[in-house]
């Protein structure tokens, strides 16, 4: 489905908007509000125009967040607004957050591009002056408690991919020792796979033999799968396998790991 084009009113009211806040008519909303340019090594803070130093900078270590915050503190700022970069931002956004602050994380739709801001100085003080001016609107951010259980399932997430991975790559290996043994079960990750895979690791060689670890409930015969698995045996590639089968026990134990503790 395509996306609505904004109509001729819109972009009117846009530009209109747009010059107003490029030169500063707007009525401010809030006086008490920062505003913040995210960076990886320094962030830089624009303050009102009636507190004093418009803006300075900040480093990314622990103990420089702090001196930001009571810098923000000291000139009576209630608000503070950021646009979100990367991760950078989320120590800080914590941090302040715990300091009483009102952090609005701000949508980088919402910050047009306009003539002359090429600095890092200058957007710090657009965030600020846009945010003065109530033209934000904070990003959706979780409940502090919800943010933990967020984190688990997004590395959860991120394992659960993972392992995926492994296994095509041991289905690889297999595959270029032309060891069908995915086409006989559907899944080399069952109990039947699995339980191939380590003796395989562990030397055994002989097709009949690694046949006969086949769980009943297999669909393809004994001798389907004997036939699955004689191949070539190149030591290459078993080592490949070897490193694949062991990542991929790592991952599922990193999955398991914390649901054990429950």
């Amino acid at each position: 489905m395509s996306k609505e084009k904004p109509s001729t009113s819109d972009k009117r009211r846009r530009e209109h908007i747009r010059r107003a806040v490029a030169a500063g008519t707007l009525p401010v909303v809030s006086g008490d509000v920062a505003g913040i340019d995210i960076g990886s090594r320094e962030h830089y803070v624009a303050l009102p125009p009636d507190r004093g130093q418009p803006v300075r900078s900040f480093g990314c270590f622990t103990p420089e967040l702090v001196r930001l915050a009571e810098f923000l503190k000291e000139h009576r700022i209630k608000t503070v607004m950021m646009e979100a970069t990367g991760v950078y931002w989320v120590p800080l956004f914590e941090l302040l957050e715990q300091r009483g602050f009102d952090v609005q994380l701000v949508d980088a739709r919402h910050l047009k591009n306009v003539s002359g801001r090429k600095s890092d100085v200058q957007d710090c003080e657009w965030v600020q002056r846009l945010g003065s001016y109530g033209l934000l609107r904070g990003a959706f951010r979780p409940k502090p408690e919800i943010a933990p259980l967020r984190a688990y399932w997004r590395q959860r997430d991120g394992l659960i991919k993972d392992g995926a991975r492994q296994i095509q790559l041991m289905q690889k290996a297999l595959e270029q020792m032309n060891v069908q043994l995915h086409k006989a079960v559907d899944d080399i990750t069952g109990l039947t796979g699995l339980a191939i895979l380590d003796a395989i690791l562990d030397g055994e060689r002989d097709p009949a033999v690694l046949a006969q670890l086949r769980d009943p409930h297999v669909k393809a015969s004994q001798e389907t799968l004997r036939k699955s698995l004689a191949g070539n045996w190149d030591p290459a590639q078993i080592i490949v396998l070897q490193q694949r089968r062991s990542l991929y026990r790592s991952h599922r134990e990193q999955i398991d790991e914390p649901e054990s503790r429950n």
